[in-house]
């Protein structure tokens, strides 16, 4: 029997921690002024809400499964910027060494350490989720996993 992934997150005003830098990080990566502070605040919701006019969705500042869609960039090797800093800010979630050395720095550089970082998550998931390509390409199905908090203890 092969698993699925784990649903994208439902976050809303209100929210703390996990996913919510993640969000602010991808919010900043399309041109929206946030802070990343892990607090879904009245800032973060205003940007939500105009990041779902701007793409024709519901404007209800929930993030879930069609707001999360259209939010989340294509990321790999030699990319740079704020969504890059949104996977690595994944990685650190999952960082239970208490240590922010280990694992990649949030530094939105895709280098090598945060290339290995994303191809052992994605053999991770591959071991239960046959689809997921281990390719070090965060795209929909990465992002998914990532978000929704998979592999997280």
């Amino acid at each position: 029997m092969t698993g699925t992934l784990s649903p994208w997150p439902q976050i809303r005003q209100g929210a703390k921690e996990h996913p919510v830098p993640t969000l602010q990080y991808l919010l900043r990566a399309r041109g929206r002024t946030v802070t990343v502070d892990g607090i879904f605040g009245p800032r973060t919701d205003a940007a939500v809400r105009a990041f779902q006019q701007e793409k024709g969705l519901a404007v209800d500042g929930i993030v879930g499964p069609n707001t999360w869609n259209a939010l989340i960039i294509q990321v790999k090797k030699g990319s740079e910027g704020d969504a890059v800093r949104g996977v690595q800010e994944e990685f650190q979630f999952r960082n239970l060494s208490g240590d922010p050395e280990q694992g990649p720095a949030v530094d939105g550089i895709f280098g090598p350490e945060t290339d290995a970082a994303v191809r052992g998550f994605q053999s991770a998931i591959h071991a239960d989720v046959p689809s997921m390509a281990v390719d070090g390409i965060v795209g929909p199905m990465t992002w998914q996993a990532l978000v929704s908090g998979m592999l997280s203890f």
